[in-house]
């Protein structure tokens, strides 16, 4: 079956209403996060109004010559939807469509001139979770079954908030939560972290998991001062600490603080990447994400060289989104899964995505509907101009 055409396009999404009057203000609104661009003071410690963490995310469609298709998303706004319709789309159009691995390899010999990370990884990553739903429709099986099948009952998920009091009333029992303090902050902010996790540890207790995730806001000597501070605190892992080149600082932060696991990737790049990390023993746990880096192809291959190293990978976000669930469902060495909790405290989880699934007492079980599950109607897809 041939490739008719590769698209970007836009879906009407169906307003999520509800009659419920939230608790307070999700966390997502105020709380106050340090990431690499406010370590200048001009910029604000609220991820929303940073530039560049408002590129909209996009649909990709590809369709079949039978008309069949499947959809997929990725991030990153126009810069990504360029590099689809001129590069990727015109390579991959009359191919056979049930050939993932090799159009996997053809977007990424043709993406080593852009650099194989960034805008291209993340094209790549749209096509790749299109072309995976659209093979599970033509095979009529949940995109876990191609993959060799479910290698657990539910996936156990942890909740990333700071609104810990409504993640524990939904039933999560393992918790991550935000940094507030820059590096340049010196021991004003290790003493501003030390009152995060102290306070979260009073609220879920030492018998939960907790983390904590810097995104990329500390440098070496920072790290380890307070992780040797935070040591009493018991957290299962610190989330990408340094930004992500800094390869050797993480492995220097691994051997020097054992007591903590090092969990990064979301900002590493494809298979070569995550093999960096792991040949320097830079990191614990592998954390792809599935919309950036490559899509789920990719997501697989650097399981497998987590897996051959005795390291799990838990991709960014993964349990939002069904591509995150499928690949949870069928990776072994991928224990648990993130779900971003941004919601109003007091209002019932929602899916972004029609037919995802949404946590229960912290667990889900993905669609077991062809391909993704996602449940979109052709009518609610708009080519975009």
């Amino acid at each position: 079956m041939k490739i008719k055409s590769i698209k970007v396009v836009r879906i009407k999404l169906p307003d999520i209403k509800t009659t419920k009057i939230p608790d307070r203000s999700s966390w997502a609104n105020f709380s106050k996060r340090a990431m690499p661009l406010n370590y200048y003071s001009e910029f604000s410690r609220l991820p929303q109004k940073i530039p560049g963490n408002k590129l909209d995310n996009i649909w990709v469609k590809t369709t079949a010559e039978d008309g069949t298709w499947g959809i997929g998303q990725c991030g990153f706004g126009d810069p990504v939807i360029s590099f689809i319709n001129n590069i990727i789309s015109p390579l991959l159009v009359g191919r056979n469509c049930m050939a993932i691995e090799y159009l996997n390899d053809l977007i990424m010999k043709v993406s080593y001139r852009f650099g194989s990370s960034g805008t291209a990884s993340t094209a790549m990553s749209g096509v790749d979770l299109a072309l995976w739903d659209l093979k599970g429709k033509l095979m009529q099986q949940p995109v876990y079954t191609l993959l060799g099948g479910p290698v657990r009952e539910s996936i156990s998920c942890y909740a990333t908030s700071d609104d810990l009091d409504w993640s524990k009333e939904l039933g999560f029992t393992k918790f991550k939560i935000s940094n507030p303090a820059h590096y340049i902050e010196g021991d004003s902010g290790i003493r501003e972290v030390i009152t995060h996790v102290d306070n979260a540890r009073k609220i879920i207790g030492f018998d939960q998991d907790l983390m904590i995730n810097p995104v990329m806001s500390y440098n070496v000597e920072f790290a380890l001062r307070l992780l040797n501070k935070i040591k009493p605190y018991s957290l299962r892992w610190v989330e990408e600490p340094l930004i992500p080149t800094n390869i050797d600082g993480l492995a220097e932060i691994r051997k020097k603080a054992p007591w903590i696991a090092i969990a990064t990737g979301e900002d590493h790049h494809g298979r070569h990447a995550f093999l960096d990390l792991v040949e320097k023993k830079a990191a614990d746990i592998l954390q792809p994400d599935l919309q950036w880096g490559g899509g789920l192809t990719e997501a697989m291959k650097i399981h497998s060289i987590g897996e051959s190293a005795g390291i799990a990978t838990i991709p960014h976000g993964g349990a939002n989104l069904p591509f995150g669930q499928h690949f949870a469902m069928a990776a072994v060495e991928s224990p648990m899964a993130e779900f971003w909790l941004g919601s109003d405290p007091g209002i019932p989880l929602t899916a972004s995505i029609p037919g995802t699934p949404i946590p229960i007492n912290g667990k889900i079980t993905p669609s077991k509907e062809p391909g993704f599950g996602i449940e979109i109607e052709e009518k609610d897809i708009v080519e975009k101009t």
